[in-house]
């Protein structure tokens, strides 16, 4: 029920990802009649029926409630009873548009952390030049981060890739000012050490510029860092197409250009569509949880799901408890 769109995506999205994934099904949570309704007037849904149930509520967490009301406030909400699905066994994961701070306190709150974490993190892919994705976390669950909640991100993220990508011993960066193990502030610099102690592919410190190269498979920072660096991306990213676009209407000529070009514009746009890459993980909990951009349309909020399913099929949260026990 969440997000900027709602049913209008999820519902479209899910009937897409279970045509995709023929072994899979889906519980929809939220108000029957309204999902009835949209499963009703796509055409696919017939096929597809057998492999879709229904949890019905009348609560739905807002976009704007604050973590507090939606957690006890809101005990009954589409959000929460499908994380506690998640928890009971009735689902391998949980996808959700809706709002983040809320999905993060709920899903703390049923779920639980797992042994050896003391905070759940925001991780999300970025696509770089090599035509992979970088992983970043924390996106902006932990404002305030301690050396070893960044050693944690990074077995946490490390597991991550290796679920989803299949990397015995993915790269990690820790993202810094700069290279040199001199540089940062001091709980950067003594994650650092730390990191340099444990048994993972620790590289070394990596910089901004390095998300978009590809230098390192995960970039560890604490969530205030992540989320500017989030949010400049996608602002870049928004101002380039919206550069490209006036460039090639402004007359005759250049629209001529567009059409020939039209090819390789194509290519471009989907090398560098975020929308493939679509679905935070919030990792740390026992269970799994993702997190669907707000904004998602029914192709984007398709790879949320599809990006859930891989990482419960691939025992996402085992390989972190085996990363901790590791060191």
């Amino acid at each position: 029920m969440g997000g900027d769109h709602g049913l209008a995506v999820t519902i479209p999205a899910a009937l897409e990802f279970l045509h995709r994934h023929p072994t899979a099904s889906v519980l929809l949570v939220g108000r029957e009649p309204e999902i009835q309704a949209a499963l009703s007037q796509n055409p696919r849904s017939r096929d597809l029926l057998t492999r879709i149930s229904v949890q019905h509520t009348d609560e739905v967490v807002a976009m704007d409630d604050p973590p507090a009301v939606a957690l006890k406030g809101k005990r009954r909400s589409s959000m929460r009873l499908a994380i506690e699905a998640v928890a009971q066994g009735d689902a391998h994961a949980a996808v959700s548009a809706g709002n983040t701070g809320a999905l993060m306190a709920i899903s703390r709150h049923v779920l639980k952390t797992l042994s050896g974490i003391d905070r759940p993190a925001i991780a999300a892919s970025l696509p770089n030049s090599t035509g992979g994705a970088t992983l970043v976390l924390d996106l902006g669950a932990n404002v305030d981060c301690s050396a070893e909640h960044l050693v944690q991100f990074a077995m946490m993220g490390s597991a991550l890739v290796t679920s989803l990508g299949g990397q015995a011993r993915p790269s990690i960066g820790l993202l810094n000012v700069g290279e040199e193990i001199i540089k940062g502030n001091e709980t950067v610099k003594q994650a650092g050490e730390l990191l340099r102690a444990t048994s993972m592919n620790f590289i070394g410190n990596v910089e901004g510029n390095d998300i978009f190269k590809g230098t390192v498979d995960v970039i560890v920072c604490d969530g205030f860092v992540g989320n500017v660096a989030l949010k400049t991306s996608e602002g870049l990213a928004q101002m380039m197409g919206s550069f490209l676009k006036k460039e090639f209407t402004q007359n005759w000529a250049t629209r001529l250009l567009a059409l020939a070009a039209r090819p390789l514009l194509k290519r471009f746009a989907r090398r560098v569509d975020h929308r493939r890459y679509n679905g935070a993980a919030l990792l740390g909990l026992r269970g799994i949880v993702f997190k669907s951009h707000g904004s998602a349309d029914a192709y984007a909020f398709r790879h949320a799901l599809e990006r859930a399913a891989e990482a419960a099929s691939r025992g996402l949260n085992q390989r972190i408890s085996q990363a901790l026990l590791a060191g």
